[in-house]
């Protein structure tokens, strides 16, 4: 018998006997591959592991947690940068077994499982022809990235992901299972949409989806670094008076053969024909090294940015939101970026106007509407000796853009809570935190939900 630190081995088959899954206990065949997360910097043990089958599995693992006042993690996807997902000496509860999914073609909508990863949906959906708006990667969780709002390349048409979520299924603190929905516990599916995995842990999602492709237009234009400044200019201009139907990001990366380089990356879902013109003005732009603009399946579209962003390198990001795009942030990422320490490293701003920008700021926890450009530095590297290096550069970076941003964070970019920093987390809810708190001390008021960018529940007017 393996000897699992803090929990009696008679509990650890208690509970073996309430559940449908796997429990996993240091030493054990599985446990580490369970353990291993797509951020390699983070390295953590729990004292047990607990691979869900179903959601009576999920809800077994609350109780016992909370009988054996043992703090938890979730994993879903495992694709979180801050590493959330996993927790020394606690219980993980693993949902990435839970893998369900269920389109219904005539409805336009999907029932998901939170184990199921976004490429998984999106091959279901597109065999009808369909899709929801999703991660740019397709090996990113649904489940972490829908409760934390949820962006990819049909939001100017179709929105965030939370704006395309009809209800959920969740276990909260208490370990009970309930249906949230506009019309069933509105409050908690309020909070659900933008707050991360405060509030429980939803084992079913269901989506609304909408035609797309079989082709649609997209692709990249690379520019030589010299023209990043003048580029960045052009694409503060021209992004957010693009039709709903384009997403257009903006990027300062490094060549495969190791050349620094500027980059627009785009995605036209509507005709073809009128999409060609659309994109005219960035085809006219400045003087590309490579055009690999055209026609694709929306599947090829998905997998532009998934191939630069694989499991097992080391991690570390810093980002923020912003309202416009002045010329001293432009400058300052354009002095940063040909002094990046590592060739992996993506410097991307996201912008997400459109039907995003449309929605109410308290219409759901997702605050920042207005906010539509993102500053992301994702810097990842291969070497762990290079940690000390790259991580520095990062801050340095986002300490020198950060005066030119608006302040905003948008929740699934930030790394650990203990390096962010409490305002920083604050900040990611911006106006709906004190609702939020007020929510999480009705929901959970113990805070049982915390190994995440954590919202403590309001303290009692009693």
């Amino acid at each position: 018998m393996v000897a699992t630190r803090g929990i009696a081995d008679a509990k650890i088959e208690q509970l073996e006997e309430r559940v449908r899954g796997q429990i996993l206990r240091p030493g054990q065949p599985g446990y580490d591959d369970a353990r291993t997360i797509w951020n390699a910097m983070i390295d953590r043990r729990p004292a047990v592991i607990v691979r869900c089958a179903g959601a009576s599995d999920v809800i077994a693992a609350v109780q016992f947690a909370r009988e054996h006042e043992l703090r938890i993690s979730v994993r879903g996807g495992g694709h979180n940068v801050a590493g959330s997902s996993l927790i020394d000496d606690g219980l993980m509860i693993d949902l990435s077994q839970m893998k369900s999914i269920r389109v219904d073609p005539a409805g336009r909508t999907a029932r998901v499982e939170p184990g199921v990863r976004w490429g998984e949906l999106d091959a279901e959906a597109q065999a009808f022809g369909l899709a929801t708006v999703g991660g740019t990667v397709k090996t990113t969780g649904i489940a972490g990235l829908t409760l934390g709002g949820g962006f990819g390349w049909l939001t100017g048409k179709h929105g965030m992901t939370i704006d395309n979520l009809l209800s959920a299924d969740v276990v909260t603190a208490d370990g009970q299972l309930v249906h949230a929905s506009e019309t069933e516990h509105p409050d908690l599916f309020w909070a659900l949409r933008g707050a991360g995995a405060n509030f429980g842990i939803v084992t079913s999602f269901e989506y609304r989806l909408h035609p797309v492709g079989p082709l649609i237009l997209g692709g990249m234009v690379i520019y030589p670094i010299e023209q990043l400044r003048e580029m960045l200019r052009f694409y503060r201009d021209f992004a957010p008076s693009a039709p709903d139907e384009l997403t257009v990001y903006a990027a300062a990366v490094t060549t495969p053969d190791g050349m620094p380089a500027a980059a627009l990356a785009l995605c036209y879902c509507g005709d073809l024909e009128a999409g060609n013109r659309v994109i005219e003005p960035v085809r006219a732009f400045g003087q590309p090294i490579v055009d690999a603009l055209g026609p694709m399946p929306y599947m090829a579209q998905q997998e532009l940015l998934s191939r630069v962003f694989p499991d097992g390198r080391q991690n570390y990001w810093k980002a923020g939101l912003t309202a416009t795009l002045t010329d001293e942030a432009i400058e300052t990422i354009a002095e940063y970026a040909p002094r990046v320490p590592s060739p992996l490293t993506a410097i991307v701003i996201a912008c997400s106007g459109g039907a995003a920008a449309r929605v109410a700021p308290d219409a759901m926890a997702y605050f920042h509407r207005s906010a539509i450009y993102n500053l992301m530095i994702l810097s990842h590297w291969e070497d762990p000796a290079d940690n000390d290096r790259n991580v520095s550069w990062t801050r340095e970076f986002f300490e020198a853009v950060q005066p030119h941003l608006s302040g905003g964070v948008y929740v699934n970019d930030l790394n650990d809570p203990r390096d962010e920093g409490d305002a920083r987390v604050r900040a990611a809810y911006g106006g709906n935190y004190a609702r939020l708190a007020a929510l999480k001390a009705q929901y959970d008021p113990t805070n049982f939900f915390r190994q995440n960018q954590n919202i403590p529940p309001a303290p009692s007017r009693r």
